[in-house]
């Protein structure tokens, strides 16, 4: 079984335009509708991000993979709702996540968003989904986990970084992280899956 890690691309930035309506949004949207391209708009600002390809591909479904496995085992009632399209005309909003879930049954939205950086730059995702009030926003990023949970304080939202998971309680994050990172699936499964039966 081998441990190394998975090969990340050079990094890419996202392209932005800056000073466009919901309207003009959603007409420069009808144009790009293509693969490989994925649009986020916030506050007038128009993200228009290349999907790298193959390794980012690779880590989104290897945290899926392994995210299911660890709800399945205890008995949690999930839905997964992958890049489901959030969007608000109100809040100047939208954004799609790499992979999402629902953690309860009867939610509108996901509880958990996902998200694999192969890019830098660009909009401010969590604020993007701050107006959707997502409770939880994991970022994959160079072989590093991130956890941020939603927190009220008075009529005031923020993101709070986290060492453990308030949504997928009792997850191992380090032991989630190492499986991800290998270079073989299925030996990144097995090897969770061992640890989760112990």
């Amino acid at each position: 079984m081998t441990t190394a890690a998975i090969t990340t691309p050079i990094k890419e930035s996202p392209l932005l335009f800056e000073g466009l309506t919901w309207r003009e949004f959603k007409a420069v949207e009808q144009l790009l509708d293509r693969p490989g391209y994925r649009l986020s708009f916030l506050d007038g600002v128009l993200e228009i991000r290349r999907m790298p390809g193959e390794p980012h591909e690779t880590v989104k479904k290897r945290i899926a993979a392994l995210l299911e496995l660890y709800l399945l085992m205890p008995g949690f009632d999930f839905t997964p709702t992958g890049s489901m399209t959030l969007e608000s005309e109100a809040g100047a909003v939208k954004r799609e996540a790499d992979e999402s879930y629902k953690l309860a049954p009867g939610r509108v939205r996901p509880n958990l968003a996902v998200e694999v950086v192969f890019t830098s730059g660009g909009i401010n995702k969590l604020e993007a989904y701050k107006r959707f009030k997502i409770p939880e926003v994991w970022f994959w990023e160079d072989g590093v986990l991130e956890v941020y949970h939603l927190r009220q304080e008075g009529n005031k939202l923020h993101y709070e970084k986290l060492s453990s998971s308030e949504e997928v309680k009792g997850i191992d994050l380090d032991l989630l992280l190492r499986c991800i990172d290998m270079v073989n699936h299925v030996d990144a499964i097995k090897t969770f899956q061992q640890a989760l039966q112990k």
